[in-house]
């Protein structure tokens, strides 16, 4: 095996859709980066879980940031940096919402078309999509799709990012410093990384994007550019059935369970 890359970031989202923080090592079991997307807000009034993909609706979920606490639970802070509840969230948002821990049979969220984001603006009534959350996930947190999203330093790059801290804006749990040009974890899809001394993954698909990225997260200011370079230089077929889509960062299941540590060599086979 050859390395290829080193940890730069582990990242994880206590709450979903939330900011996360950042951690120095940690431990990944099949369902991922331990307490990561553990929770989420849910809509009472549509039964779905409130996610920045429907910005219109919750664009203001990316002013707040989670932090998972000592005792097993989170913290969540407002766009002011002080603590902020349930009652807090919900005026914030402008719609009434629960923090769960539990994912219900079927939960869903709602995925704006991302080209008719771009093209009429955030707070537009666009077309949009159904999405079953943690269908390639074992347990029940709230990922998207797969237990860990990977980017690569070099896909930042080529995505037109100005600084590395704009990983944020895609959301990955794994920031992997590769020296090579493009969106060079496309190749690694169908194969499996050994990182650190037991962890091992198996790369699934590329990691269609969002609106999510354009947005405004906390300090970064909305950038549009964020999807459409990568709707230009890599737009791909992330699986059978679905068409070309912009994608940045792969999805990966994880084979053997592990600890990981900022710094580790990342292998391929």
């Amino acid at each position: 095996m050859s390395v290829i890359a080193t940890v730069q970031r582990l990242r994880r989202y206590p709450v979903k859709s939330l900011l996360g923080e950042d951690l120095r090592e940690a431990e990944v079991d099949r369902g991922g980066l331990e307490r990561d997307r553990a929770r989420a807000l849910l809509d009472l009034d549509t039964g779905k879980v409130a996610s920045a993909k429907n910005p219109r609706l919750w664009a203001g979920l990316l002013d707040c940031a989670a932090t998972a606490t000592a005792d097993g639970g989170v913290a969540v802070t407002g766009p002011d940096g002080r603590c902020i509840d349930e009652a807090g969230l919900s005026e914030l948002l402008g719609r009434k919402v629960s923090l769960i821990a539990e994912r219900p049979p079927g939960a869903s969220i709602d995925r704006s078309v991302p080209e008719q984001v771009l093209a009429h603006g955030i707070e537009a009534e666009v077309e949009g999509t159904v999405v079953e959350l943690g269908r390639g996930t074992p347990g029940g947190s709230f990922v998207d799709f797969a237990p860990l999203h990977l980017l690569t330093t070099s896909s930042l790059a080529a995505a037109g990012a100005e600084s590395e801290v704009e990983a944020e804006r895609y959301r990955p749990n794994l920031v992997l410093r590769t020296e090579g040009e493009g969106f060079v974890e496309n190749d690694w899809v169908g194969r499996e990384l050994t990182i650190g001394a037991t962890l091992r993954l198996n790369v699934l698909v590329p990691t269609p994007r969002c609106a999510v990225p354009t947005l405004r997260h906390g300090p970064l200011p909305r950038r549009a550019d964020a999807l459409r370079i990568p709707a230009e230089r890599n737009r791909v077929v992330p699986m059978a059935g679905l068409p070309a889509l912009p994608c940045v960062g792969v999805y990966a299941q994880v084979l053997v369970p592990g600890r990981i540590r900022v710094g580790d060599e990342v292998r391929l086979d």
